[in-house]
């Protein structure tokens, strides 16, 4: 068994009187798919968050090791030049610029102003994105953006890439072009993907784990959690049918 990429050690945060993440042992291996899921509430953005550095872990209790190396309390810039890529909620595309121009400013970051064209094309042949690459990226439609998302993500060459809900607002085609995109960056990354849509999660496959209330409720493939009754009691309930 490869040696763990990412570990929490006994992980909690606190805010006021509520216990967001509660005592949570998490580890994550060399090109392993995981997907967090839970209900509203269950800590699992929280948890991403203390992943990657979103969140001050000052005045929490427990760790968060990298490859072995203690990030408690990095900031985010600092844990993704250890090469790691991550996706968040909030957009971090730019509007005014093309989908070219925001490639190239995210492969600047890490190859260099010379090397980044090559970069960008190699992302854009990848993506699929030629059709838009022109095209100013506040003019695209929702899922067009998150893929142009994962592409700054990609455009970085990181070996572990955290995805905070990278399906939310997509449909369909979309839905079946991201989880293969997803799985064809898990061919050379390590991967973490939170989100609630049982379905997008069934496609992507992998191990899941499973949050309730700050704690982790379980851990197991998809249909082991599908079938396990403290889950649909807490979670899934008739969706899971």
């Amino acid at each position: 068994m490869s040696e763990p990429v990412v570990e929490t050690r006994d992980l909690s945060m606190r805010f006021g009187g509520v216990l967001a993440v509660n005592h949570v042992n998490f580890t994550l291996r060399e090109r392993e798919l995981r997907c967090l899921i839970g209900p509203n509430g269950a800590g699992k953005s929280t948890l991403f968050k203390c992943l990657t550095g979103q969140l001050s872990l000052n005045h929490s209790n427990g760790r968060v090791l990298i490859r072995g190396q203690d990030v408690t309390g990095w900031r985010p810039y600092e844990i993704v030049r250890l090469g790691v890529g991550i996706k968040t909620q909030v957009p971090s595309v730019m509007n005014g610029l093309s989908v070219w121009e925001n490639l190239w400013l995210a492969a600047r970051r890490i190859h260099g102003r010379a090397a980044a064209p090559d970069e960008v094309t190699r992302v854009i042949d990848e993506l699929g994105l030629a059709a838009i690459a022109r095209r100013q990226v506040g003019e695209l439609g929702h899922g067009q953006r998150q893929i142009v998302e994962l592409g700054l993500v990609i455009a970085q060459r990181p070996w572990l890439v955290l995805l905070d809900e990278p399906a939310a607002g997509i449909t369909g085609g979309e839905t079946d072009r991201l989880v293969e995109l997803i799985q064809r960056i898990n061919q050379t990354a390590a991967v973490v993907v939170v989100d609630h849509d049982m379905h997008f999660v069934r496609m992507l496959g992998g191990k899941v784990t499973v949050l309730a209330q700050g704690s982790v409720l379980m851990e197991g493939t998809t249909d082991q959690v599908l079938s396990d009754a403290r889950v649909r009691e807490v979670y899934i309930g008739s969706r899971a049918k």
